[in-house]
Parts: C-alpha cells; structure tokens; sequence
C-alpha cells in the first residue's frame, strides 16, 4: 500500500495516525518531494473511478492561484492529468493506491471499506 501525502498537511498526519493505529503497513511517500508522474496519475485515475476533479486540491492555494476552476472544465482530461504532473501541490491529498484501488482524501468511511 502506498501512502501519499504532505508532512505539513494536518488531515494528512490524521490519515497517517489512523493507519498507524489500525496497524496497516504502507510505503509513505511525501508528495511535494516526490511529484505523481503522469503516468501513474493516469493508472490511478482509471483505478479510483473517482471523477478527475477529485485528484484536484481544489482548496490549495497554487489551485487558487492559477483560477484552476474557472480554467478546468475547458481542458481535455489528458491537460488536466498533465497539470497534475507539474506540481504535488496542486494534487489532493492524502491518497492511498493499492493494487487495485484509489483514494483521495480521507475519509474514514472510504478507507475503512478499502481495507476490510
């Protein structure tokens, strides 16, 4: 299981406690220093079944920044994917990728049923 958040992000550490606590292993991966690449922010999405604008920090201020949402809904979800490459802020978080899921966010009900 790999865990991707942002050490600073205090709904991150709560996602990170939660895990710690249910004594699930995982790989941790901080995203500002290690950047989705494209090609697994595309396996991820097809995975998650989740709409693309869910991989969005929509409440982050690179989001806000850049008028990302008045800009996105004019952008194929190819450019969309490829903005997320550029930068693991503008990427929600925390998220967790197994083998075959994907989750945004955290949501303790989501991640429960993830790891029944």
């Amino acid at each position: 299981m790999l865990f991707i958040c942002y050490p600073k992000c205090t709904t991150c550490q709560k996602a990170q406690k939660w895990l710690d606590e249910k004594g699930i292993k995982y790989e941790l991966r901080d995203i500002k220093e290690d950047n989705p690449k494209l090609s697994e922010l595309k396996k991820w999405y097809k995975n998650s079944g989740l709409p693309l604008k869910r991989f969005f920090n929509t409440s982050g201020l690179l989001y806000k920044s850049m008028e990302l949402k008045d800009k996105l809904p004019k952008m194929t979800e190819e450019e969309q994917l490829r903005l997320l490459a550029t930068d693991g802020m503008l990427v929600k978080r925390p998220i967790i990728v197994t083998n075959d899921k994907v989750l945004t966010g955290f949501k303790e009900a989501e991640w429960n049923d993830l790891i029944k």
